[in-house]
């Protein structure tokens, strides 16, 4: 299956980033290249992001669209600036061939001016909703971090990219792919930069599940109540498993999985610490530091300072 990202200046990188990731984890939980995906730029450029990411296009032009299964979108502010000629061909083609039509954060909006989220419900940034009733009252706005309606898939920021193609997933390969894909973001089996991440692993398919549903929001953390709702068992029964099973709290596990995820994120991307807090959950940049330096002995600017300093042993041997 063929996926394109086609990128606008000034797009956010976290979400290209963790939307890369999660096609790269299916295809290793399937054995086989089930996805293949390229990029795009709207001027057929190198692109920056608004982190200062700067990605280079795989392909330029607007042809191929009849060969894709999805198209998503990645916009920064005021995408409509950037509108270049061939985009709404390209799109309606990939269109009229099947492919799902998406965007994540201001994505969504290029489809919208472009009348491509007609009739459907879709996920908009916040600037675009004071305008969304004079410019676009055909689109059902929709507060979930993602909406997947008849082929338009919209994500907000942050994680929800994640999800969003976790829900594509199960629509077009299986459900139990995509549960399988989420387990391995959640249990640790992605390697990154060499390393597993550190999540304990556990034979009990509920601690599975549930790591699975904490590892899909970790942005926007779910109340530990909720998270045993969803499992169908009791607050108290979800802590003792998670004791007997991982030995540690429910707690201690979600805020495990954060700093796991914020640990590959200051190691493999240039996203500001704000951001990456930000995007697992904390409350503030000196929160999520405090966490960060409890866990791992040093903070997440000192740890990425040291990864991009220049072995000096091995600079004397040589």
């Amino acid at each position: 299956m063929q996926i394109c990202f086609t990128l606008f200046p000034g797009f956010r990188g976290l979400p290209f980033i963790l939307a890369c990731e999660v096609l790269r984890v299916a295809n290793q939980c399937a054995g086989q290249a089930l996805f293949s995906w390229h990029c795009r730029s709207v001027s057929g450029e190198p692109v920056s992001s608004a982190e200062g990411l700067r990605v280079a296009p795989d392909v330029t032009g607007w042809d191929g669209g009849e060969a894709l299964d999805l198209v998503m979108l990645g916009a920064g502010f005021d995408p409509l600036q950037h509108l270049p000629m061939g985009l709404r061909g390209f799109l309606s083609r990939a269109d009229a061939k099947g492919a799902t039509l998406g965007g994540f954060e201001a994505g969504a909006v290029v489809l919208a001016e472009l009348g491509l989220l007609k009739s459907h419900q879709a996920v908009l940034v916040e600037e675009a909703r004071p305008h969304m009733r004079e410019n676009w009252p055909e689109i059902a706005l929709s507060e979930a971090p993602i909406s997947f309606d008849r082929a338009r898939l919209t994500a907000g920021g942050g994680l929800a990219s994640g999800e969003a193609m976790l829900a594509w997933i199960a629509h077009a390969v299986s459900p139990a792919l995509a549960a399988q894909v989420s387990a391995a973001l959640a249990l640790g089996r992605i390697e990154e930069a060499g390393q597993h991440q550190e999540m304990a692993q556990s034979d009990d398919p509920i601690l599975t599940r549930m790591l699975a549903i904490m590892a899909s929001q970790l942005q926007d953390p779910l109340p530990l109540d909720s998270v045993a709702r969803a499992l169908e068992i009791s607050p108290k029964q979800m802590r003792s498993r998670c004791q007997k099973g991982l030995g540690k709290t429910p707690q201690h596990a979600y805020l495990d999985l954060r700093l796991q995820r914020a640990r590959q994120l200051i190691a493999n991307t240039e996203l500001p610490v704000q951001d990456i807090a930000q995007a697992t959950g904390f409350a503030s940049s000196s929160a999520f530091t405090r966490s960060y330096r409890t866990r791992y002995g040093e903070t997440p600017r000192s740890e990425r300072a040291a990864r991009h300093r220049p072995d000096t042993a091995a600079l004397v041997q040589e």
